[in-house]
């Protein structure tokens, strides 16, 4: 919002420098993001008159002009320009002077006749025809204002008003207006807030003779009224009107428009002014657009509405997009001689969808959507007319329609000056609270507060807190140590989740975030079959682009952009890991499961299989899962067929590692091996075991035995053991596998392994029968795999 500081005067005296008054504002919650004076760059120009003006002696186009600047003599300047005339009042840039964009204007020679300056057209000054609509834009500006020869020109033409550009929150939408910040600025420094009561003098007939106004859906259009002005008289707006529009960031067009935003701007209300003539009927309905309606709109582009948008008709056809932008047959032409203002309250929420849709938020958009005042409707419409008459623009029709469905009720709080001091730590006396509170328009009646209809952001005791707080003055409010005891605690799963980030950490691996929608294409680079199950992803409404257009079913591609992106810019090597969602679709269910997930990506000389296998075992061992198995895996598309595992903790699944398929990585640019472990967890935080089982050091001696077997080549070693550890039972301390061996004097589709078993008891020395039965067993069950033990 832009506050034009001559404007502000109308409500509000006031003289403080731009800083200071930016600062305190600030301070108070009404955030100021800078300012701007009009015409700051236009230095040594003035305003002159022509004396006399002589052809050039040596250029047919050029001619030479004494002017009258206000000093003891005359200055001569050379223009080529053909709308000067003797007598004129001209902008002169003297030597020395500068213009809009550090423009510099010397004296200088001009076919050899010295010129002492520059006349100044309208653009030289940062100007367009829509400020001075008398002036013509391709020559001298002919100023027609009253002023004095030499007067500075910024004070001539008025161009020397500050403009404060304020931050606006969503809650404050009182504050997109002039009479907002105005009460804002009178409670800040202390000063009295003066307000004018808009006010017709004449009338003439009955509006409900011309014109009626239903609305169909109550819920989005809360109020509707409806004021006539007929007799209308287009021209443009006087220079005060136009000055404060052009600070305000709105350019001037012509008196009607130019009120609907003055009004627009003063109490923050949009206003559309429509063309009578083109009100088919004579009838005004708001409703929801029909399916396969379109409009025109103003900015001459067609646009297709749906029943969800709330337009405003008459008996044929939308004529405008309410509170977005009227239609094309809507506005102020040449022609117009009746025209009605409308002032209206539309939902927020509808207004936004609409205007998002459409693709064409405007500033009466900006503001519906973050919800208005219905109480305002009246007085900016009064307001609209009272502008009427003082510009002589038409004649005001008697009476006015108002639709109102607002129900509106004032909020109530109890004012509790304990509680409030307590809240924010201050010591503030009842009396200056309620003086802060009645500046900002809130009534108290005796420990109730009754907020205004504009501030519907007071609903409870903290908000009126904070209003004491922020006037009361943010720095006068002690610093304080922070009192209490801090009752929060990490959740089970986020203790597990700390475990898994330190643990793996602790290993060596770099931590990384990725996003978490990516393209289809990423399904194709990691080899997914087409009627894969994983490429059923959720869609995307409003994608940044195609690259990003779904959510991730399982996390290996992402993973393998990043390892792909460290092999590509020269890293030799890299240890990766990230925990992350996976998003699957439930059929008959509005959102995805989220599946979080641990993936741990590695490759370099220095990693292999086994050493990702030795990270993800160690992160079980510190988690406390039991029971680990491993089984080979040949049938997940994107991993190496024969060397990749699915992970067990007993019955559970916890995940698979592996070697990532050849074709996979060179999918991705990568030039070595790479490994790549994906472990679920929620299976992780089942199997974990936060309880830690200590033993005391053993009491009695260990018996060992080594065992060389002779098996299958394709027999598993964790097969093996498993049979080992059923054979020994309780008594099985420790079993190492130290040898395997395949080559001479064994057989082609053999191998030899050899363990070293060590066995204990806890309450006694073991004898040899207690180990040979042990022993015994351990035969028969490797007997049962097709292991003997090696001759």
């Amino acid at each position: 919002m832009n506050l034009s500081m001559k404007w502000l005067s109308d409500f509000v005296k006031l003289k403080v420098e731009p800083r200071e008054f930016s600062e305190r504002m600030s301070l108070s919650g009404s955030k100021v993001e800078g300012w701007e004076i009009e015409g700051e760059e236009i230095k040594n120009v003035v305003v002159g008159k022509i004396l006399s003006i002589e052809p050039h002696p040596d250029a047919d186009k050029l001619v030479v002009c004494q002017i009258d600047v206000g000093e003891s003599e005359p200055i001569q300047i050379v223009t080529g320009a053909t709308n000067v005339f003797p007598g004129a009042i001209v902008p002169v840039a003297k030597d020395k002077s500068v213009l809009p964009g550090g423009k510099e204007i010397r004296k200088g020679k001009l076919r050899g006749v010295v010129s002492n300056g520059m006349l100044c057209s309208l653009g030289e000054l940062g100007l367009t025809a829509h400020d001075f609509p008398y002036a013509i834009e391709d020559g001298i500006f002919i100023i027609e204002e009253d002023c004095q020869v030499g007067q500075d020109i910024r004070s001539a033409i008025g161009l020397d008003d500050t403009c404060v550009e304020f931050e606006i929150t969503p809650n404050r939408p009182d504050c997109l207006s002039v009479i907002g910040l105005a009460r804002e600025v009178a409670v800040t420094f202390g000063k009295n807030l003066t307000l004018h009561t808009p006010l017709v003098q004449h009338e003439t007939g009955d509006i409900h003779d011309l014109l009626s106004v239903s609305v169909e859906n109550a819920q989005l259009c809360q109020r509707y009224v409806a004021k006539m002005v007929k007799n209308i008289k287009i021209k443009p707006s006087p220079r005060w009107m136009r000055e404060r529009l052009r600070a305000s960031g709105v350019r001037p067009i012509n008196n009607i428009v130019d009120i609907t935003n003055y009004v627009m701007l003063e109490y923050g209300q949009p206003m559309h002014a429509f063309d009578y003539q083109y009100v088919k009927g004579g009838k005004i309905v708001v409703r929801n657009a029909k399916v396969g309606e379109s409009i025109m709109t103003l900015d001459g582009t067609q646009r297709s509405l749906s029943p969800e948008m709330l337009v405003i008709c008459d008996e044929e056809k939308p004529s405008a997009v309410a509170g977005v932008m009227g239609g094309e047959y809507s506005g102020i032409m040449d022609d117009t001689n009746t025209i009605v203002f409308e002032s209206a309250c539309f939902s927020g929420t509808s207004i936004r969808t609409t205007a998002r849709k459409l693709g064409m938020r405007t500033e009466s958009s900006a503001r519906f959507e973050k919800g208005l005042d219905s109480e305002t409707c009246i007085p900016a419409v009064l307001r609209a007319c009272e502008l009427v008459e003082m510009l002589g623009a038409g004649e005001v029709v008697g009476g006015m329609i108002d639709v109102d469905h607002a129900a509106y009720q004032p909020t109530r709080i109890t004012l509790n000056p304990e509680w409030i001091n307590r809240f924010i730590g201050i010591d503030v006396s009842r009396e200056e609270m309620v003086s802060i509170l009645e500046q900002l328009d809130c009534k108290v009646d005796g420990d109730t507060i009754i907020a205004p209809s504009f501030r519907k952001d007071l609903e409870h005791k903290a908000d009126i807190a904070e209003e004491v707080a922020r006037f009361h003055g943010y720095d006068k409010i002690p610093t304080t140590a922070i009192r209490g005891a801090a009752q929060g605690a990490l959740t089970d799963y986020q203790k597990f989740e700390r475990t898994i980030l330190d643990t793996l950490l602790a290993q060596g691996c770099y931590e990384i975030s990725t996003y978490s929608f990516i393209s289809p294409k990423y399904y194709d680079k990691i080899r997914l079959p087409a009627d894969s199950p994983l490429r059923k992803s959720v869609v995307i409404l409003n994608p940044l682009g195609e690259d990003t257009s779904v959510m991730r079913t399982i996390v290996i591609p992402s993973m393998m952009e990043i390892l792909s992106k460290n092999y590509n810019n020269r890293n030799a090597a890299a240890s990766l890991f990230e925990m992350a969602n996976e998003y699957i679709p439930v059929e008959g269910q509005e959102l995805p499961d989220e599946n979080p997930v641990i993936t741990i990506g590695q490759y370099g000389s220095s990693y292999d299989f086994f050493t990702l296998k030795g990270v993800v075992e160690n992160l079980l061992s510190v988690l406390g899962a039991e029971n680990l198995s491993v089984e080979a895996e040949s049938a997940i598309p994107y991993y190496h067929p024969g060397r990749c595992a699915r992970i067990f903790s007993g019955s559970v699944e916890l995940g698979t590692i592996g070697e990532i398929h050849p074709q996979v990585a060179e999918n991705y640019g990568i030039g070595v091996k790479v490994y790549v472990a994906r472990l679920s967890c929620n299976a992780l935080f089942e199997v974990r075991c936060n309880e830690k089982e200590y033993h005391p050091l053993p009491k009695f001696p260990a018996t060992t035995r080594d065992l060389a077997l002779l098996c299958d080549d394709e027999l598993p070693v964790q097969s093996i053991e498993k049979a080992i550890r059923v054979g020994a039972g309780k008594l099985l301390e420790r079993i190492d596998l130290f040898d395997i061996y395949k080559g001479q004097q064994i057989p082609d589709g053999k191998k030899s392994v050899a363990y070293n078993i060590t066995m204990r008891s806890a309450d006694r020395t073991l004898n040899d029968e207690d180990v040979e039965k042990a022993m015994g067993k351990i035969l028969k069950n490797l007997s049962d795999l097709g292991a003997a033990i090696r001759e």
